[in-house]
């Protein structure tokens, strides 16, 4: 059916088209038509007024700069023991030694009769560590509180009898399983 509808078409325009050949030059003026259009439009846009766009980009990209800046400075980084004095930032550094010394070695004792020990120790441990988080921000507001700084301490010694505590619960089971993995003398 379309192929009759586009036969029709032709057939109706038949001796309608202009079939001659452009006269000497077309494509130079059909050029120099569009240049003078396109200068023509150019002369509207300058004319039209000054062109924000490069200056609204450049106002842009210094407000986010500066919002940024702002931010940034807006909040203080958390104070730490470390930060209180000098006596405290060795406690801090011995703390935070002996804890990761700690977790060392028990992780060296992981087995699987040990595991759920070590995982829940280890559970312990983070929701200290977070309280912990929650003392640098108490610090950070209060300033040198004394009984912040003596909670702060209390957080680190916790971590590490909690440490503590678990390792001597894995040397009783290791003796516990040694025990009774010997054969029983009877004389």
């Amino acid at each position: 059916m379309e192929k009759d509808t586009i036969e029709n078409l032709f057939d109706d325009l038949q001796g309608e088209f202009d079939i001659n050949e452009p006269k000497q030059g077309h494509e130079q003026r059909f050029l120099d038509k569009l240049k003078a259009n396109d200068v023509v439009s150019h002369e509207a846009k300058k004319s039209s007024g000054f062109n924000w766009k490069p200056f609204l980009a450049i106002a842009a990209s210094l407000v986010i700069c500066f919002s940024v800046f702002i931010t940034l400075n807006n909040d203080p980084e958390a104070l730490d023991l470390a930060s209180v004095s000098p006596e405290m930032a060795e406690t801090q550094d011995f703390f935070t030694a002996t804890i990761q010394n700690e977790l060392k070695k028990l992780n060296s004792e992981r087995s699987p009769l040990t595991e759920q020990i070590i995982t829940d120790a280890l559970e312990q441990i983070k929701i200290l560590e977070t309280d912990y988080q929650n003392l640098k921000t108490d610090l950070t507001e209060n300033g040198n509180d004394q009984r912040i700084i003596y909670a702060m301490i209390s957080n680190f010694q916790s971590r590490i009898d909690i440490l503590n505590a678990v390792l001597e619960q894995i040397e009783t089971i290791k003796e516990l399983k040694i025990n009774t993995d010997e054969p029983k003398n009877t004389i």
